[in-house]
């Protein structure tokens, strides 16, 4: 049976452990600008994701993802004995390093939405200057016609 909110909480604590240890214990040039985001735990609470990102020095720099991958392969074997001695689980889980596409992603939708807005400000424009093609109300019937000319008719008399 599994414990979907132990899972949970074990996937937070390590998360937490991880952060930190790379902020403060491992002296890894490549890990320096490294965030944690996410961990997943499986049912079995033998394999963890940790996911992260990397960011530049400053905004003008890309981030070096290649590097930070090889300093995550090469801290995680200390990274998992910080997370045994963190926990005190039975078994200390294996840790994979995923990078965390969010961001990504939420920068593409953001663009998209930006598209859109544009899209439906050109179409506001538009229809300000614009007028119906036909009658102000294209619902009129024969009969609402005849109606009306009679009663012009009524008002010539």
């Amino acid at each position: 049976m599994v414990d979907q909110a132990r899972a949970r909480r074990l996937a937070k604590r390590i998360a937490a452990i991880v952060a930190t240890a790379i902020e403060y214990e491992i002296k890894d040039p490549r890990l320096r600008f490294i965030t944690i985001t996410d961990a997943k735990v499986t049912g079995d609470l033998r394999d963890a994701t940790v996911y992260y990102t990397v960011m530049g020095e400053d905004l003008n720099t890309p981030p070096d993802v290649e590097a930070a991958a090889i300093g995550l392969e090469k801290a995680k074997g200390v990274l998992r004995s910080k997370v045994g001695a963190g926990t005190g689980v039975k078994f200390t889980p294996t840790l994979a390093f995923v990078e965390d596409k969010v961001p990504d992603t939420a920068r593409q939708m953001e663009e998209l939405l930006a598209r859109a807005r544009a899209a439906d400000d050109e179409v506001a424009r538009a229809r300000a200057g614009a007028k119906h093609a036909g009658d102000a109300d294209p619902y009129k019937t024969d009969a609402d016609k005849l109606d009306a000319a009679s009663e012009n008719a009524a008002d010539a008399d």
